[in-house]
Order: C-alpha cells, then sequence, then structure tokens
C-alpha cells in the first residue's frame, strides 16, 4: 500500500505501525519535506507527531536506511540521503 506524505497511522490499518509510518516518511522524502543532508525530525518528534512509541518509530527510520533514503550520524541524528538521479550511463 502507498502512503501520502500527510497520512496519519491509523491503529486499524492491515499494515503494521511502522510500516506505515516508513510509507509516510518515504513520501515526505520524495517529496522534499527534508532536504539532502538536512536532519529528518528526531525520533522523539516523530513519536509524538504520530501517536507512536520511540521504537516503533526507530524501526520506520531503519527500514529507510536499509533503503538507502536516510542516514544515521552518530549523536547528531538522522539525514535524508543523497538521491540517485537517473539512468545516465557513466561519464554522460
Amino acid at each position: 500500500m502507498e502512503y501520502g506524505p500527510d497520512d496519519q497511522v491509523e491503529r486499524d490499518a492491515p499494515a503494521s505501525p511502522f510500516q506505515q509510518l516508513a510509507g509516510i516518511l518515504r513520501a515526505r522524502v520524495e517529496r522534499g519535506d527534508w532536504k539532502p543532508n538536512r536532519a529528518i525530525p528526531s525520533e522523539n518528534t516523530l513519536a509524538e507527531q504520530y501517536g507512536l512509541s520511540r521504537p516503533t518509530v526507530r524501526r520506520a527510520i531503519a527500514a529507510l536506511a536499509d533503503e538507502g533514503l536516510v542516514y544515521a550520524v552518530s549523536g547528531r541524528g538522522t539525514y535524508v540521503a543523497e538521491q540517485k538521479t537517473g539512468d545516465a550511463a557513466p561519464g554522460e
């Protein structure tokens, strides 16, 4: 299921809360809410905003990190990764 950047996590949805949040955050990154190499909101902020526990938020962020959309900097936070922009051949 696809999630939009303005969706909320629904407790009675078939997808788990962490999957829903990962989809929402993915959509927000794709929309450009956070620029590359800029921090996304903290786990605490996201937990409060979406009414979730920190472990659930952490799991959603980990899923995005596995996809290469974000990366963590120890002691600093989680940042949006530079996105690969196309199918250009090397040297183009």
